[in-house]
């Protein structure tokens, strides 16, 4: 059986430029092919009376350009990938949900060529980061994270103890990578509760905060078992989740975030946490459904 290929969206724009230049890394670090896909409408926006004189559409035409010469960038920075393209006529979101179902993962930009001023992250790549049923990557953040300087990355791990699909992810990444990886469990006082609660009679340590480093300890002991070569930093800190995760994006190469298992409904099946980071982390984001091939439930910061 063909091994499952980065399946990567580009449409010319400087931001699917970048990701396919990530997705090439991923790909030749996981040892497997690489997938140029070119989405769009161009037949229901193109005038009619033109494309009957023509050979082929305009769009279709500056599609193939766009992936051809796409192609050619990612051969000469990685002569030994696979690549493959494909350039069809339908809507970005459904044909790269469609290419997902048989992918190990889907690569966007934060933005298209269509972009709005303005904007964090374009409408395909939240609606794909949001439905796809593999780990959805969206390429992001300034320069050091997207060349990996840092050498860390980060995982936010949120309240199900069960969650093991972003955490398998992102321990197999930093094992290809070799690097270390910060898991960050955010807590909060509840209402009510004064901030910053002192520690309890004995000495130890806040109740909330004994309690999001259990909840670490149980949903790591796997993943540390099955990867002991991954030096491995447990972090519990005070305060809401999409804080915490930016900042520590900012010293990160990727930052890893679950989402609950994906049933077939359109709309968003984003946490507010995944939709923050999404828009404004510092590093490349990568959403793992919890029915991603191979693994189990994920997890929703």
């Amino acid at each position: 059986m063909p091994s499952p290929p980065v399946v990567v969206g580009v449409d010319g724009s400087d931001s699917s430029l970048g990701a396919a230049d990530w997705a090439a890394d991923e790909a030749l670090l996981h040892a497997l092919p690489l997938r140029l896909v070119y989405a769009s409408l161009w037949q229901r926006y193109e005038d009619v009376a033109l494309s009957t004189r023509l050979s082929r559409p305009e769009g279709k035409t500056m599609a193939e350009n766009i992936v051809g010469s796409t192609a050619e960038r990612i051969r000469r920075r990685a002569p030994d990938l696979l690549v493959t393209t494909a350039v069809t006529g339908e809507e970005p979101v459904s044909a790269l949900l469609s290419e997902g179902q048989h992918a190990f993962a889907l690569v966007t930009g934060s933005r298209g060529r269509g972009g709005i001023p303005g904007l964090h992250l374009g409408s395909v790549s939240l609606a794909v980061a949001a439905r796809a049923q593999c780990p959805a990557i969206v390429v992001r953040g300034d320069k050091a994270g997207l060349e990996a300087r840092h050498e860390r990355i980060a995982l936010g791990v949120g309240d199900s103890p069960v969650g093991t699909t972003a955490v398998r992810f992102a321990f197999a990444e930093a094992q290809l990578r070799g690097c270390g990886i910060d898991v960050v469990r955010a807590w909060r006082c509840p209402s009510g509760e004064a901030p910053g609660h002192p520690p309890t009679a004995g000495g130890t340590a806040c109740p909330h905060e004994a309690q999001a480093s259990a909840l670490l300890d149980e949903v790591l002991s796997a993943a540390v078992r099955d990867h002991p070569e991954v030096p491995v930093r447990r972090v519990t800190t005070e305060g809401p989740a999409r804080k915490v995760l930016l900042e520590r994006s900012a010293v990160a190469d990727l930052l890893v975030v679950g989402t609950p298992r994906r049933h077939t409904h359109p709309g968003v099946q984003l946490s507010g946490t995944a939709h923050t980071v999404l828009h404004h982390a510092a590093c490349p984001v990568a959403v793992v459904p919890g029915n991603s091939p191979g693994a189990s439930e994920g997890t929703t910061p």
